[in-house]
């Protein structure tokens, strides 16, 4: 009996975990892979995520058939809301300053939407500096580096042109 029950709660926490572990990776495959840029391979992690939670009610939760293609339509708006939210949306708690809310939106979408996600699990991460410039690393002590990914992106092949790739945390 309790090898089931440690199973079922097994079973629904990746059911709950997938969708998004699908929609970064998805992303990120994408982006990786195919070198599609940024926003493209965020449209093919959400219709890879969209086929996921429709496949969810089919199977797992056994929804109508007549009534899948409502359904459908409710997914694809609540996964749109959820990125769109994601993308643009950093909690001034989870942030160290104001001009770094405001950096927030010059990550890498990719990026952004993982961060987001992250946030969700995890209320007291802090997000630190993410777009740097060399003379930050002489300020920390640090030798400056010639070519970092906290620098602003030029090639579009590694991002969005103008995008900063890495992001530092620390937890409160």
């Amino acid at each position: 009996m309790m090898k089931q029950s440690l199973l079922r709660l097994l079973f629904f926490a990746l059911v709950a975990v997938l969708p998004f572990v699908i929609l970064i990776r998805g992303s990120v495959y994408l982006h990786e892979t195919y070198h599609l840029y940024p926003v493209l391979a965020l449209v093919g992690g959400f219709f890879f995520t969209a086929i996921l939670l429709f496949l969810y009610l089919i199977f797992v939760f056994r929804a109508p058939v007549d009534s899948l293609k409502k359904r459908f339509k409710l997914i694809l708006l609540l996964l749109f809301f959820y990125c769109s939210y994601a993308l643009l949306h950093v909690s001034g708690r989870n942030v160290k300053s104001g001009t770094i809310a405001k950096e927030f939106v010059s990550l890498h979408p990719v990026l952004r939407l993982g961060v987001s996600t992250i946030l969700l699990v995890d209320k007291d991460l802090i997000i630190t500096d993410a777009n740097r410039i060399p003379e930050d690393y002489r300020g920390m002590g640090l030798p400056t580096k010639a070519q970092s990914l906290h620098y602003e992106q030029k090639k579009w092949i590694y991002a969005c042109i103008g995008c900063s790739h890495p992001w530092s945390l620390k937890n409160s």
